[in-house]
């Protein structure tokens, strides 16, 4: 069983503030690569009281005609942003090809298939659908967070899902990453909620969650988290920050993510350089001193509690249509290590991405923080993460196997905190 290959989609956007989403344009498959073209109602509504935003800048600019992707790219950044990866498109292969899924390779399928039968929840303001004229929601019933984890594990297992656990994990099938996640509505808050995988081999839910925490205890600005249980397994609330609930709907927020703000796609992501991030958030972000320094004390976290997973989609800027703000952190997870030696998924100075203090030290120029800055940094988080770990790992209920494998290898490894 195959599936055709999309020939176009339309791109819907909710624009600042509004609760309902207008046609932007439509997106066309050529010859392996996507085209887009704004419409033309669309563009005329630049310079009235509903004015449209690009998409992204430079990327899509506010003009007539098609819009090829930016060069050495097959589609434009910022539509791949509000595309399924990994985890969703093995949901969209379940739903499609049922046994098939567990080892289905996810390029069967075409790029234009993964954005249109992905949830229509997806992170940002973007959507997409086979209509011009009529928005139609891919959307999904409220179920259980037990309901979600079993279909969760029936996704990894290639295991065809019922009609009812098919429809609820579907809706969270556009969130990136690559781990067994959904997403949920409680009254007036949406959380992206994160399972545990059959191949853990500790506590990556609990792990997550101790790490956020800890970052916001240490004065970063980063999503809420909570852990619930569901069926004797943990479950990781992450509170969304691209939607604001309004008059019993919701606004949605434009994001754009740093592998877009870079020019760069999955397969060139280990070019991504936090030394051009911070140059792009000098030149383009608001607030580019708070920024710079906010960004510079994530990498050094990062650092800190193991996270080497901070590639170019884990970091995101909201988009209002002339300038970028940096999103909250959202994706802080400890990594497993197998030796003593750990490096990050980005470049930190020049082409050395080494997790290790010095070499932050070595870039805290670019972020415009001198290196008596960044020790008096580097000091602050090493001592709330002493300071708080015990009361954290017992919010998270953390068991002692789980805390002596976490402590002093992932969290303040001794080999990152050489300076």
């Amino acid at each position: 069983m195959t599936s055709k290959a999309e020939k176009e989609a339309f791109v819907w956007i909710w624009l600042p503030g509004e609760t309902e989403p207008v046609v932007a344009g439509r997106l066309e498959a050529d010859n392996g690569n996507i085209l887009f073209n704004y419409g033309k109602s669309y563009l005329n509504r630049i310079g009235d009281s509903k004015t449209a935003i690009a998409i992204y800048e430079p990327e899509l600019p506010l003009k007539p005609g098609v819009l090829p992707p930016p060069e050495g790219l097959t589609i434009p950044g910022c539509i791949r942003d509000a595309s399924p990866d990994a985890w969703g498109r093995r949901v969209i292969i379940n739903k499609k090809l049922g046994l098939k899924g567990e080892d289905t390779d996810t390029n069967e399928l075409d790029e234009l298939t993964y954005l249109l039968e992905s949830g229509s929840d997806r992170i940002g303001a973007l959507d997409f659908q086979r209509s011009p004229t009529e928005y139609v929601p891919r959307a999904a019933n409220n179920v259980s967070i037990e309901e979600l984890i079993e279909s969760a594990e029936r996704v990894e297992k290639g295991v065809p899902l019922t009609p009812e656990l098919d429809q609820a994990m579907f809706h969270g099938s556009s969130i990136g990453g690559a781990r067994p996640k959904a997403l949920i509505q409680a009254q007036d808050k949406k959380y992206v909620a994160k399972f545990s995988s059959g191949t853990d081999l500790y506590s990556v839910v609990k792990a997550e969650f101790i790490a956020m925490r800890l970052a916001e205890l240490a004065g970063l600005n980063v999503a809420p988290v909570k852990i619930a249980k569901a069926g004797n397994k943990d479950v990781l609330l992450i509170e969304r920050f691209d939607r604001v609930p309004k008059g019993g709907k919701w606004a949605r927020k434009a994001m754009v993510s740093a592998l877009t703000l870079l020019g760069l796609d999955d397969m060139l992501a280990r070019y991504a350089s936090y030394e051009t991030l911070s140059e792009i958030i000098r030149h383009r972000f608001t607030d580019p001193k708070h920024t710079l320094k906010e960004l510079f004390s994530r990498l050094v976290f990062n650092i800190l509690c193991g996270n080497t997973d901070d590639h170019a989609r884990n970091h995101a800027a909201f988009w209002d249509g002339k300038m970028l703000t940096l999103t909250p952190a959202y994706d802080i997870c400890p990594q497993g290590r197998t030796g003593n030696e750990a490096s990050q998924a980005m470049l930190i100075s020049g082409d050395s991405n080494l997790s290790q203090l010095k070499t932050c030290l070595e870039t805290a120029h670019n972020f415009l923080v001198s290196k008596e800055e960044a020790r008096e940094i580097f000091g602050n988080l090493i001592a709330v993460i002493e300071q708080h770990w015990v009361a954290v790992c017992e919010e998270a209920e953390l068991n002692e196997v789980d805390r002596k494998l976490l402590w002093g290898r992932q969290f303040l490894s001794p080999y990152s905190v050489e300076q």
